[in-house]
C-alpha cells in the first residue's frame, strides 16, 4: 500500500541501499539517496528506468557534517536509514579513511537526525563486531572485533547508545553478515554472487574463503532496514540479521546445481574462514518484528541466477567487478 513517505537513505547507491531504494518506490514512497557516487549501475540493474525516476539523488559527503544536515533538513523525510561506509578491505587499506567515512560518518547522520529532531535512526552496524565464534552468537555475545572495519562498527553501536542516553534519539543498529544477490560486487562475501555472474559468462571464479557463513538474501536485508525505519522499538538496539547458516561447499553446490549446463564446474573455493561467528541468532528482531521475510539460500540463489542471466541476455550485465579480478 502506498505511503508517500520519503525517506533520507546514505550510501543508496550500494547494494543493500539499491534494494531498499526499490523496495520503497515499488511501495510508492519517496527515498532521498544520498551518496558521494553517482553510479547508478546497482539500481540500474533491478529497477526499470520509470521507476528510477521516482528518486530524488542527491550527491553528498557522509564526512561533511554540513552537507549531511543539509541535505537531510532539504529531504523534509522523517525516517533515516544509514547505510554509508567503507568494507573490510578499504578499511584495512586506509584504517584512517576508513575512520572518516565509518565513525564519523555515522556521527555526522546522528547529528544530523538530533537537529532535525528524527525520532529514529536506522543504520548498518555489521557481525564483524563479534569477532571469531564456533558457534551462533547472540546480542548478549560481548564484540571482540579482529578488523578495523569491525571496530569503527562497535563504535556506532556504542555512539548511538550515548545518543539515546543523552538526547532521547532511538536507533536500531542491524547486524548482517555474507550479504548475496544483484548487486553484491565489494568486499571479500561478495565472492558467492560475482561467481554466479562470473559463470553466467562461462568464466571461473575462485571463492577465496572457506568454512561456514551466515548468507542472507539482500532482499531480506532491505526489508529488515525499512521495516525497522517504519515500526522499530524506541531505544538504542543493537540486532543480528540472521539468513541461513552454511557450508561454503553447500553454497557452491547449490550454485551449480541451479546454472544451467554450461555454465557448471566453474566456480572454486578455499581459503580460510572469515574471523566473524559462523551463524547470527536474530531471535531478538524476530520478536520485535515477526512478520520479517526469510528467504533460503536455495530460492535466494536461483533469483539471483534468473536475473543475471536476463542482464545478460539484454546485454546490460555489468563484468566491471569480475574482469578487475
Amino acid at each position: 500500500m502506498s505511503s508517500g513517505r520519503s525517506y533520507f537513505m546514505t550510501g543508496a547507491l550500494g547494494c543493500i541501499g539499491a534494494w531498499v531504494v526499490r523496495a520503497l518506490v515499488d511501495r510508492g514512497d519517496r527515498p532521498v539517496a544520498f551518496d558521494v557516487s553517482e553510479d547508478r549501475r546497482r539500481l540500474e540493474a533491478i529497477m526499470s528506468p520509470g521507476d528510477l525516476d521516482r528518486v530524488v539523488f542527491v550527491r553528498g559527503d557522509i564526512t561533511s557534517g554540513s552537507e549531511v544536515r543539509a541535505a537531510l533538513e532539504a529531504s523534509g523525510a522523517r525516517r533515516v536509514i544509514h547505510l554509508a561506509g567503507l568494507q573490510v578491505p578499504g578499511c584495512r587499506q586506509d584504517p584512517v579513511a576508513g575512520a572518516r567515512v565509518n565513525v564519523i560518518g555515522t556521527l555526522n547522520v546522528f547529528e544530523a537526525a538530533r537537529a532535525a529532531g528524527i525520532p529514529r535512526v536506522v543504520y548498518a552496524s555489521s557481525a564483524a563486531v563479534f569477532g571469531l565464534a564456533d558457534e551462533a552468537v547472540d546480542e548478549t555475545v560481548a564484540p571482540a572485533p579482529l578488523t578495523h572495519y569491525g571496530v569503527f562498527k562497535q563504535a556506532n553501536e556504542g555512539n548511538a547508545r550515548v545518543y539515546f542516553h543523552d538526547c532521547g534519539l532511538s536507533s536500531i543498529g542491524l547486524r548482517p553478515f555474507s550479504v548475496y544477490g544483484v548487486g553484491r560486487d565489494a568486499g571479500i562475501t561478495s565472492d558467492p554472487t560475482r561467481a554466479i555472474k562470473a559463470a553466467l559468462v562461462g568464466r571461473t571464479f575462485h571463492i577465496r574463503f572457506g568454512g561456514t557463513s551466515d548468507f542472507i538474501y539482500v532482499a531480506d536485508a532491505a526489508a529488515a532496514f525499512i521495516a525497522c525505519a517504519d515500526e522499530g522499538p524506541d531505544g538504542a538496539h543493537v540486532f543480528n540479521l540472521h539468513g541461513e547458516t552454511r557450508q561454503v561447499e553447500s553454497v557452491v553446490r547449490i550454485i551449480d546445481e541451479q546454472l544451467p549446463a554450461h555454465a557448471r564446474g566453474l566456480i572454486t573455493f578455499g581459503g580460510p574462514p572469515i574471523p566473524m561467528p559462523p551463524a547470527l541468532d536474530d531471535s531478538a528482531l524476530r520478536r520485535a518484528l515477526p512478520a520479517l521475510p526469510q528467504t533460503s539460500v536455495r530460492d535466494g540463489v536461483a533469483q539471483t541466477i534468473a536475473r543475471f542471466a536476463a542482464l545478460r541476455d539484454e546485454g546490460r550485465l555489468d563484468l566491471r567487478e569480475i574482469e578487475a579480478g
